[in-house]
């Protein structure tokens, strides 16, 4: 959860008053720190290659000020490397407090009649967009850190949590175009996992969904609605993960994970199948059967996000959780239930705020 003061915590959980603060920047310089928002919506969704989508509504003029950008490249709402920093205000008592949501990217303004709405998406655009112009192979002195820096860098500064422990890349990894790709690769066979900081950072760190709940939901408490949702479906569905490398000499390795998760709709030896149903994957920067191994439970753990069981909250906005947090949820026949925030979308205006939570072992 993002840092927010004691006074802040205790002010969302009723009803507050609330604004948005918008600036932007262009190429390290800040253009204007006061752009106008009257409306807008922030949508993540880490299933995402870019998680973060942005939807602002800012008046065609405001105080004497024109906010069409025209055709000005250099204009605050302009989509020609425009970054705006996001803050969500909160009033306590006399002062406001303002949470950093992140930076974001323009990618798309509107004008129509009196007001120009704006698009924005996470700073993993960069990235994506920027397709290789040339196939990119790790040399023999690179690790997965300097491999992942030289795929981003400098469009993303690249940040590492002490916990991951880095080593060498294989220079027989290959990568053709897409730089996107290289990093999931690397963040695979790392058991790693990277996100965009709210100061704009590519943060990797252990792939992890614990951790103490930040919040707790209970389902008919200060409005929170609590439901399930999802449908159920046997395609691609496995509860063995095979990931295979290759060692020094050339010789295939692999590791393997069995899906043993207490609950788990797909445990390995359960209903679903008594036979082994693999999910196979196969990377050359896995060289010893213990990097296999490691992979293979890594992967088994991001793909329970796509097949967990999953709850729909509605409640009052909290302007400081993100995807990623843990929440603990009461309501639907569970009681204080560990779960993990899939998706959000945070409204920029007074209305209600949805999550999409999975729910955790206990």
């Amino acid at each position: 959860m993002l840092d927010m003061s004691d006074e802040a915590l205790a002010v969302v959980e009723r009803s507050f008053t609330m604004d948005v603060r918008a600036e932007c920047w262009l190429g390290g310089e800040l253009i204007t720190d006061a752009i106008p928002v009257t409306d807008g919506s922030e949508d993540r969704d880490r299933s995402l290659g870019v998680p973060e989508r942005i939807s602002l509504t800012v008046p065609r003029r405001d105080r004497g000020v024109t906010w069409d950008p025209g055709a000005d490249p250099a204009h605050p709402l302009a989509a020609y490397g425009q970054q705006l920093r996001i803050d969500y205000g909160v009033q306590v008592g006399s002062h406001w407090e303002w949470i950093n949501r992140g930076w974001f990217l323009i990618t798309n303004s509107d004008v129509d009649g009196d007001t120009v709405s704006v698009e924005l998406q996470g700073l993993l655009t960069l990235i994506d967009e920027a397709k290789l112009v040339a196939p990119f192979q790790p040399s023999t002195t690179d690790t997965l850190a300097s491999t992942a820096r030289a795929l981003v860098e400098p469009a993303l500064t690249c940040a590492f949590d002490g916990a991951l422990v880095d080593r060498a890349a294989s220079s027989s990894m290959q990568w053709d175009s897409d730089r996107m790709e290289g990093l999931n690769d690397i963040a695979s066979a790392w058991a790693a996992e990277y996100r965009v900081t709210e100061d704009a950072l590519l943060l990797w760190a252990p792939l992890s969904d614990t951790g103490d709940p930040v919040l707790t939901l209970t389902d008919g408490v200060g409005g929170t609605v609590i439901r399930w949702q999802g449908s159920t479906t046997r395609e691609g569905a496995f509860n063995v993960v095979v990931s295979q490398g290759e060692d020094s000499a050339g010789n295939q390795i692999q590791g393997v994970a069995y899906d043993e998760e207490a609950g788990s709709p797909f445990l390995y030896g359960g209903p679903f199948n008594a036979l082994p149903v693999p999910y196979t994957e196969s990377s050359p920067l896995l060289t010893t059967v213990a990097q296999c191994r490691t992979a293979a439970r890594a992967t088994l753990q991001r793909l329970r996000r796509a097949n967990g069981r999953r709850l729909g909250v509605t409640m009052v906005p909290h302007p400081g959780l993100m995807t990623g947090d843990i929440v603990s949820v009461t309501g639907q026949g569970l009681r204080a239930a560990p779960c993990v925030i899939e998706s959000l979308s945070l409204p920029y205006s007074p209305d209600e705020m949805s999550l999409t939570v999975r729910v955790l072992p206990s």
